[in-house]
């Protein structure tokens, strides 16, 4: 049996023998995986500036590390991360914290951060924190983004005590959203105010005596300062404030509030802080036979892609989601790289006028 083996072996080496030169078979430039010659041809710059874009290298002018990324999307070239860490020293990583909730608006900034993240060669990772959590759970959370390697960290949570929450942690790793003056933030970017204004004015300019009022979670800044607005709006024209009637952003709470107000007779305005409980309480009244808007007028917050597929379609004050997420990763690159920071123009709400609200019968 030995004695067979080694001559199926010495059979084998024999065929392989015959049919090889010596010499390695040559891929075709078809065939080929793509390599930094060919990105710095595609962003017309030299292999040495597509080296430094990859490894992290501090000095590349941005609108550079933009064209040479561009550039290796565009010719498929894919180089080992973990390796490139090493010899930088860099991770190009950056971290976001947010809040475990269904909301569109949370997952519409993660999606501009993340845009503005690849365009200047960062990828983002995610820390979720569960929604009514206290301090301990975010600093948890940023801990976490800190051991997986982010070299700065973005906060999309407008929740009041961050700041003193994250303590020396923001000084050791560079953060922004933590804090009401980083200017970041839809809190921040976005005056809440001014689009309970919008919202509670838009009611009153149509005739509507009062305006109830349908707040977010009080978790979130945004809501206190929304539901402070719609009051203040209400007592400069001579209008008595209603009764809060409390939500929590979801479609249900917003259904729990129309039934509310669908037993209100006098009850012809509402401003609800955010869309998907609109969906909710426009529900609630059909099911009770009042008319929107022909009973009851209906404005909303966000302007949500499903706004307008609405029965009727909603009146809404849109919010940029996607550019307050581009505008906080843009904003803690700079950090990271230690360049002069640009200054960020506060985006403005825009009122959406659909088929929910009318004048008031009569």
């Amino acid at each position: 049996m030995t004695h067979s083996c080694r001559t199926l072996r010495s059979f084998s080496r024999a065929v392989v023998n015959a049919h090889y030169d010596g010499r390695m078979p040559r891929r075709s430039a078809e065939d080929r995986a793509p390599s930094q010659v060919d990105v710095a041809r595609a962003a017309g710059v030299s292999t040495q500036t597509v080296s430094r874009v990859i490894s992290g290298h501090p000095n590349v002018r941005p609108e550079t590390a933009r064209r040479v990324m561009a550039a290796v999307d565009a010719v498929g070239y894919r180089w080992h991360a973990a390796a490139a860490s090493l010899a930088s020293g860099r991770t190009r990583t950056i971290g976001v914290i947010l809040v475990s909730t269904a909301r569109y608006s949370t997952s519409a900034i993660l999606l501009g951060a993340e845009g503005a993240a690849a365009e200047a060669g960062y990828t983002v990772i995610t820390a979720s924190v569960p929604q009514h959590s206290g301090p301990a759970a975010f600093t948890d959370a940023f801990d976490r983004l800190e051991r997986q390697g982010s070299e700065g960290i973005v906060v999309l949570a407008p929740v009041g005590f961050l700041a003193e929450a994250l303590g020396s942690r923001v000084e050791r790793t560079p953060t922004v959203g933590h804090r009401q003056s980083d200017g970041i933030g839809a809190d921040a970017l976005i005056d809440q105010r001014a689009i309970a204004r919008m919202a509670t004015e838009h009611l009153l300019d149509l005739g509507h005596r009062t305006v109830w009022h349908v707040s977010g979670d009080e978790f979130w800044q945004e809501s206190s300062a929304r539901r402070d607005a719609w009051e203040a709006v209400l007592l400069e024209r001579g209008a008595t404030p209603p009764p809060v009637i409390p939500g929590d952003w979801s479609p249900a709470s917003g259904y729990r509030a129309g039934r509310t107000i669908a037993a209100i007779p006098d009850a012809t305005a509402v401003f609800v802080s955010s869309d998907e409980m609109a969906f909710g309480v426009i529900r609630a009244l059909h099911e009770a036979r009042r008319a929107v808007p022909g009973e009851i007028s209906v404005v909303s917050v966000d302007d949500i892609a499903l706004a307008a597929y609405a029965t009727p379609a909603l009146t809404t004050v849109r919010q940029p989601f996607e550019e307050v997420g581009r505008a906080a990763a843009m904003r803690v690159i700079e950090l990271i790289e230690q360049r002069e920071p640009v200054s960020v123009e506060p985006l403005r709400p825009e009122l959406v006028l659909r088929a929910s609200t009318a004048p008031p019968k009569g």
